[in-house]
């Protein structure tokens, strides 16, 4: 088009000097008049036609699709969330069990770092994976809880009743029945309805399984799966058999001892370690115990007699060694699995301290590590911090280092792990379930801001990089009043916190802990619809009501580098007219330019969906001087039928754009900042298999411009343990 405006500018040029030449004054002066207009009208057009082609032009550019907490894109491909129990084969296949998996792969199979299959049918129909897994050279057992399903024509349990079961798999991951099989395939093994299984073990043709609610080792035939004995052992948990087809078995909380297949104890029980998690046998027949104590360690035992501790495997202290919370190959976190193949390679899985994921490594005998899967992320969204340029990006526990000139899914490298149960035991993340991160500069410095699903809290994290390396420091904590007056946190997490009301915490003393003292108390409207962290460290949160913005003014850094928040510091602000019910909110203090979103007068909410954005985002200037007058408002894609499958989950300013994510399809859309026009629309690539789960949080997008003007934008997808990234340049 602007080469078309550019053609006609030229023609009526050449007409002018023709005209102009033949000294016809009286034909030139109207002429040049007329030819004036259609210049100026030619004029707007053009600059018409340039805006509109800039927006064009970025509709039309290209994105890319990529990702990162999890080594694989999707599709088939993907390494399962919180692994809880691994076995590995002889011949290295790594069979694993987990209790949930948002995508079905409870019970994995892994082999030559590569994802080779699941068992088939864990998930739904109210069934869940377990704590507990092992195979012989036919089947893979696993634990399987079954819940109630109203289906009379199947076997399913009673109403109230629940299955904990051992179910029985081929080894392509296909269940393989036995003649009194149990559930709607007869593959089930009915072992309690008190309490999972906690230990599964096989030696020549039997099965052993800790019941721990009865203090009970039954042993069963692997192959017709009739109990053939059972013996008693305090609470039993995860079994290894070494080489004499004796069991080692974890019992009564850290005790480890042996016993003959008939249940004889023949040897003294190994009680000097803190908290074993995980056993098995290696290839020359020696004892590994996982220490999940602060030692964060694989301890070797030689069993040939009496147990003797000969060696241990990772360094101690874990990734806690060194610089705290830095990722290397022999430092290990949250061990929930430890196994070994016939050629002498140790397997070990580290799951972190908030079922926060999968890091599953292969080493050799001499402690190299071959190979590691990723499966970090579960229910999580990410954030850059802007002083690095979006080189480092935080999830709720992780930190990553960006390199986007490499190739798509491989620009994540996983640098530290920033939870430290043992320094700061009283860390809000082991207590609740954040789910997205604020990453902020204050005074230079990096903050994380935590926030959760249901907008109930609001946490804070700094960083004190000589004395505690990459680990996150709880430094305070938002959080709102309870809707029954009670406790705004039930339990005995945190101490001291009020009795009722809403409060902020911030950790007067240093120390990381809840202490008595260290509460601001107030009360206010319980329903939240957001929260934001402004780049100057004000925290804002919306209320759903029409006095319903919060603003608290960061009041500088204490001693200990905490930001200071304060209720008699808070500012309330008035919910702009056209609102009925207010959920998000981005303010951005160097352009005075807030945008809020929610449900209108003119686009009422249909029910009460509290996880979405509303129907409406609006953007506000001068908003500082007392502006309530909209510059734009965009309709979002939002329910009017009753029926929740459309909807938009969350929304994220950068930049020259607004970008929404709708609830179900996971679809980006992007509009410009300026205008509120309709720009272009992102939606999963070919290399995460076209594919995302639902985006569950408030904050379920976050987007930043990079200093070469490329947008990065982060994307939840916990059904297959990831984030979803898209970049494009306008």
């Amino acid at each position: 088009m602007r080469k078309k405006t550019h053609a006609l500018f030229k023609q009526f040029n050449k007409y002018i000097q023709k005209i102009s030449k033949s000294g016809n004054n009286r034909q030139f002066k109207p002429v040049c008049f007329m030819l004036l207009g259609i210049a100026v009208i030619l004029i707007a057009i053009s600059t018409e036609i340039t805006t509109e082609s800039n927006v064009i032009g970025v509709a039309a550019t290209s994105y890319k699709t990529s990702w990162l907490g999890n080594s694989f894109g999707g599709g088939n491909k993907w390494v399962q969330n919180n692994i809880k129990a691994m076995y590995v084969a002889p011949n290295g296949t790594v069979y694993t069990n987990s209790p949930w998996d948002e995508a079905g792969r409870e019970a994995g199979i892994y082999k030559d770092g590569n994802v080779i299959g699941s068992a088939d049918d864990t998930h739904g129909w109210s069934r869940s994976g377990g704590k507990a897994v092992t195979a012989n050279n036919k089947y893979i057992y696993i634990a399987l809880t079954q819940g109630h399903i109203d289906r009379k024509d199947q076997d399913y349990p009673p109403k109230g009743t629940t299955w904990y079961t051992v179910r029985r798999y081929n080894l392509s991951g296909k269940p393989a029945p036995f003649s009194k099989g149990r559930g709607w395939d007869k593959s089930m093994l009915i072992i309690s309805n008190k309490s999972e299984i906690t230990g599964l073990a096989t030696a020549a043709n039997e099965l052993y399984v800790s019941d721990s609610p009865t203090n009970q080792i039954r042993v069963y035939n692997s192959e017709t799966m009739e109990e053939l004995r059972n013996f008693s052992v305090v609470q039993p948990g995860a079994i290894a058999v070494d080489k004499q087809a004796n069991l080692w078995i974890i019992h009564n909380g850290n005790q480890i001892s042996c016993y003959s297949p008939t249940g004889k104890q023949l040897s003294q029980p190994i009680t000097s370690i803190a908290k074993p998690s995980a056993i098995a046998i290696d290839h020359q027949g020696r004892l590994l115990v996982a220490d999940n104590s602060q030692r964060q360690q694989i301890l070797i035992y030689n069993i040939k007699n009496q147990p003797v501790q000969v060696g241990t495997f990772g360094i101690k202290g874990g990734v806690y060694a060194g610089t705290p919370g830095e990722i290397q190959p022999l430092k290990l976190y949250g061990i929930t699995g430890v196994g070994a193949d016939s050629a002498g390679n140790i397997y070990v899985n580290s799951n972190g301290f908030n079922n926060s994921g999968t890091n599953l490594r292969k080493f050799s005998s001499s402690g190299k590590q071959l190979w590691e899967l990723h499966g970090l992320l579960f229910v999580d969204n990410a954030d850059a911090d802007p002083k690095t340029d979006g080189v480092d990006v935080f999830t709720k526990q992780e930190h990553f280092l960006m390199d986007y000139n490499q190739p798509t899914g491989k620009q994540w490298t996983y640098k530290a792990y920033t939870l430290n149960p043992f320094k700061y035991p009283q860390d809000p993340r082991l207590h609740t379930s954040p789910d997205a991160t604020f990453v902020r500069r204050i005074q230079g410095k990096p903050f994380l801001f935590l926030t959760d699903m249901y907008s109930s809290f609001m946490q804070i994290y700094r960083f004190n990089p000589a004395k505690d390396g990459k680990i996150a420091i709880p430094a305070g904590m938002f959080v709102g009043t309870h809707g029954g007056g009670e406790k705004s946190i039930r339990g005995n997490w945190p101490p001291h916190q009020p009795n009722k009301g809403e409060w902020i915490w911030r950790d007067r003393n240093g120390n990381g802990a809840f202490d008595q003292g260290e509460y601001d108390q107030s009360k206010d409207y319980p329903y939240l619809g957001g929260w934001w962290v402004d780049s100057k460290g004000d925290v804002w949160k919306t209320l759903r009501t029409q006095d319903g913005i919060r603003r608290y003014p960061m009041q500088g850094l204490d001693k200990h580098g905490n930001p200071i928040y304060s209720y008699s510091s808070m500012q309330k602000q008035k919910t702009p007219s056209m609102f009925t019910d207010l959920r998000r909110i981005e303010y951005f203090p160097e352009t005075d330019t807030m945008y809020l979103s929610g449900f209108t007068v003119d686009h009422p909410a249909i029910g009460d969906d509290t996880k979405v954005v509303g129907s409406e985002i609006i953007r506000f200037d001068n908003w500082s001087k007392g502006n309530s007058t909209p510059r734009w408002r965009i309709v979002v894609p939002h329910d009017t039928t009753g029926k929740r499958e459309i909807a938009t989950a969350s929304m994220s300013v950068a930049g020259d754009y607004v970008f929404a994510v709708t609830f179900k399809t996971a679809e980006v859309y992007v509009y410009n900042a300026t205008t509120g026009a309709t720009v272009k629309t992102l939606k999963p690539g070919p290399e995460v298999a076209g594919e995302s789960g639902w985006i569950d949080i408030p904050q379920g997008i976050r987007a930043f411009r990079r200093s070469n003007g490329e947008y990065v934008v982060f994307v939840e997808e916990d059904w297959k343990g990831k984030v979803i990234i898209y970049r494009f340049k306008s």
